[in-house]
Parts: structure tokens; C-alpha cells; sequence
């Protein structure tokens, strides 16, 4: 991981765990703030992976996938923008879809590090973290004080394990 890398890993630990302090401050609304923030997001990395599609990817080996990457995160970023006028309930159950859709990918990225190079504890940790979180919030969904307060919890230990992945050694010798 190249220093640049890692202050983005750093930087966006720090991103959720401001995103958790909101919603621990005003849990009541702090789901608009935050469904606000993935929308926006969602569209900054959809727009840079179209970019990046039709700058240089497009003569690349695998460059469909960022094409359709970038389409995907576009649609999703509207689609969460869209949320902002309907009610908080909804909200609050594309958050839980989002967060159950990371822990279950968490989960078979470990599976793979598992098979391929060892270091699979932490992302495994993620995502079990995630997944249990979801479904707490799936069976606490009518109060949103609550579940402001238990996704709050997860995007505090989601950025402590980035920040934790930054300041790890990585195995792979780089030439600058």
C-alpha cells in the first residue's frame, strides 16, 4: 500500500467516524445526513470511474467493469438521493440493505484471503460486525433512535478497522 493509499484509508476512517459522531449528536434526523453524505458519495465515485472509463480504461483489460462500476455507484447515488423526500423509514432500510450487502461481501473477501495470504481476521471481523449489526437493526426498525445508534456503532468499528488497515504492513515490496 503506497503512502497516498493509506492517508486515504486514514482519511476515510476519520469520514466515518465524523459520520458516526452525527449520528450519535442529533440521532433523530442524522439519518438524512448521512444518506446524504453515501448519496454524494456514491455519485463523486460513480462520475470518477465513468471518467476513468472514458479517459483510459477503455483500451484497458477489465476496463467493462469499470464501466459498469461506474454506472452501478451513478445509479445508486441517485437512487439514495432520491431517498431524501420520501419517508424516513425507507431510509433508513436502504442504510441496512447497504450495510448487510458490506458485511456479506466482507465476508467472502475474508474467505479469499483466507485462501490466498493469511491476513483475513480483521475483514472477517468486518463483516460479521456488519451482518449482526443489520439484522439487530432489521428486528429494531420502528424505533430510529435506536437505530440510529446501532449504525452509528458500526461506522465506528467499520472506521477503526480502515484506520487499523492503514497502519498495517503490507507484503508486497513496492519501487517508487
Amino acid at each position: 500500500m503506497t503512502s497516498l493509499q493509506r492517508i486515504s484509508k486514514i482519511f476515510q476512517g476519520l469520514l466515518m467516524g465524523f459520520g458516526a459522531i452525527i449520528l450519535l449528536i442529533v440521532p433523530e434526523k442524522g439519518y438524512l445526513v448521512i444518506g446524504l453524505i453515501l448519496s454524494v458519495l456514491l455519485l463523486v465515485d460513480g462520475v470518477r470511474s465513468l471518467w476513468f472509463y472514458f479517459s483510459m480504461a477503455r483500451s484497458m483489460v477489465g476496463g467493462k467493469l469499470i464501466l459498469y462500476r461506474g454506472i452501478i455507484a451513478l445509479d445508486l447515488g441517485m437512487f439514495a438521493y432520491s431517498l431524501q423526500e420520501i419517508p424516513p423509514v425507507y431510509i433508513v432500510l436502504y442504510l441496512l440493505v447497504a450495510n448487510l450487502f458490506a458485511g456479506v461481501i466482507d465476508l467472502l473477501r475474508a474467505m479469499e484471503a483466507r485462501r490466498l495470504w493469511g491476513h483475513w481476521r480483521l475483514i472477517f471481523l468486518s463483516g460479521v460486525i456488519n451482518i449482526v449489526l443489520a439484522l439487530t437493526c432489521f428486528l429494531c426498525f420502528r424505533n430510529t433512535a435506536l437505530l440510529s445508534y446501532l449504525y452509528a456503532f458500526g461506522l465506528f468499528s467499520s472506521a477503526l478497522i480502515r484506520i487499523t488497515q492503514a497502519f498495517r504492513k503490507t507484503a508486497i515490496v513496492y519501487i517508487p
